[in-house]
């Protein structure tokens, strides 16, 4: 041997770079929508908080204004 690799048809190759291709897609994928979740929890729970602050702000108002 000259310690060159022996090379086949090309097909097998070139499956396993479109594989490889499909699963870094799918990954990014994956990654986006996990990141969109965590964003819109993010958010929903800054709404419910934002409005437990704003009602105990009027609750505090108007006991000041008694």
């Amino acid at each position: 041997m000259t310690g060159e690799e022996v090379s086949g048809p090309a097909g097998p190759k070139v499956l396993r770079l479109i594989c490889f291709v499909g699963a870094g897609f799918i990954c990014t994928v994956g990654i986006n929508k996990w990141r969109e979740m965590e964003r819109r929890t993010l958010m929903q729970q800054q709404q419910i908080k934002g409005a437990s602050d704003s009602s105990s702000d009027a609750i505090a108002v108007r006991k000041a204004t008694k």
